[in-house]
């Protein structure tokens, strides 16, 4: 009898599971960096690593992936205050970048990898149909014109026909026939 076996292998497996998790809550030893985002055709990047060294902060280059060196990447001067310094390319096509930032003092930044996305194509979407501005007037007939005089007067007149033409055949239907 052996009782002890399943105890064992659950603390175990409960220490196995709890040892990656203790790892992972040890915060990792990076340096600020950089941040990097897209919106449409605009690419931007902030970081708090730079200081100011004679007016600038530095500066960030967007490079394609045919360009190997910050020098043939689109350059922008970085401007911002000392917690926060950002730079920014509009008109970005689409594709595969990487932005590098260089402080004034010559040290690296960060270096990050982004994708600018084709801009979606516009759908066209069905055009609203022009509503009657009375809608159909039910009980009214549906119609929603109003009929002149003479239109009413004319209708009225061929109802009147009508009704004068149904009495006068319905009369004489009931009239015995006389020889």
């Amino acid at each position: 009898m052996r009782n002890s076996s399943p105890v064992l292998r659950s603390g175990l497996t409960v220490a196995a599971a709890a040892l990656p998790l203790a790892l992972a809550a040890v915060p990792a030893a990076a340096g600020p960096g950089i941040s990097v985002s897209t919106t449409g055709s605009t690419v931007s990047v902030t970081t708090s690593a730079c200081t100011q060294i004679n007016g600038s902060w530095g500066t960030a280059s967007l490079l394609t992936s045919s360009q190997g060196s910050f020098a043939q990447g689109r350059q922008v001067t970085l401007s911002g205050t000392s917690t926060s310094q950002s730079a920014a390319w509009s008109n970005v096509s689409p594709g595969t970048f990487t932005v590098i930032v260089i402080c004034s003092d010559g040290t690296t930044a960060g270096t990050q990898s982004v994708v600018v996305s084709p801009a979606p194509s516009p759908t066209r979407s069905p055009s609203p149909s022009a509503s009657p501005s009375r809608g159909v007037m039910g009980g009214v007939g549906g119609s929603a014109t109003d009929y002149g005089t003479v239109a009413l007067v004319a209708g009225g007149t061929l109802v009147g026909t009508g009704i004068l033409a149904t009495a006068w055949y319905l009369r004489r239907r009931n009239r015995p026939y006389r020889l």
